[in-house]
């Protein structure tokens, strides 16, 4: 059997005017999206030797948390972001269709975020250690949704990791941070 490849992911951000910090996570997600639409449904499930049991399917919701959480700082009925409460062994972790549902979901969310939401002020409430100790912090909404991209970049990375581990050729550049990118790009 051939080795799957997924075409290159470039992100599928929306045209038109968004927010910087909604347009970092629409290019994300759109990654994320398409490189989940070019797996097989056995392999976005299947349990990693290498990562410690982890699965492209919990990869996948732990990132959308985070920028689910972000978005929770926003809007008529925001609240306070909380990272660290999040739902676990939903639906997106073993179903590729649920998750890129919850993505196209997120999407739209975001792209009613205008130009001005990103320096709306968020607080944002992090675990600080293993006791539970907690802290709690002045943000922006447009720093937040960075924080979620960048963080989500991490999870794409082993995501990749997941995939080489099962035989698919990953696009080039998913995974890897904007300043990789740029840097490999100009130098070459």
């Amino acid at each position: 059997m051939p080795t799957p490849t997924l075409r290159r992911a470039t992100g599928c951000a929306p045209a038109g005017v968004l927010s910087p910090g909604a347009a970092c996570a629409t290019g994300l997600l759109g990654q994320c999206r398409c490189f989940l639409e070019g797996l097989h449904d056995d392999v976005y499930a299947r349990e990693s030797r290498t990562m410690m049991r982890g699965t492209i399917g919990k990869h996948t919701r732990h990132s959308l948390d985070h920028f689910a959480a972000a978005l929770s700082g926003f809007g008529r009925h925001a609240e306070e972001i909380d990272y660290d409460h999040r739902q676990r062994e939903v639906p997106m972790e073993t179903s590729r269709a649920a998750a890129i549902s919850a993505i196209r979901a997120m999407n739209d969310s975001l792209v009613s975020i205008g130009p001005e939401a990103d320096g709306q002020p968020v607080r944002v409430r992090l675990m600080l250690s293993g006791d539970g100790a907690l802290g709690a912090f002045t943000s922006t909404l447009g720093r937040e949704l960075a924080f979620a991209a960048h963080h989500a970049l991490h999870h794409h990375a082993m995501m990749r990791v997941i995939a080489d581990e099962f035989g698919v050729v990953c696009p080039p550049d998913f995974g890897k941070a904007p300043s990789t990118v740029h840097f490999e790009h100009s130098t070459h």
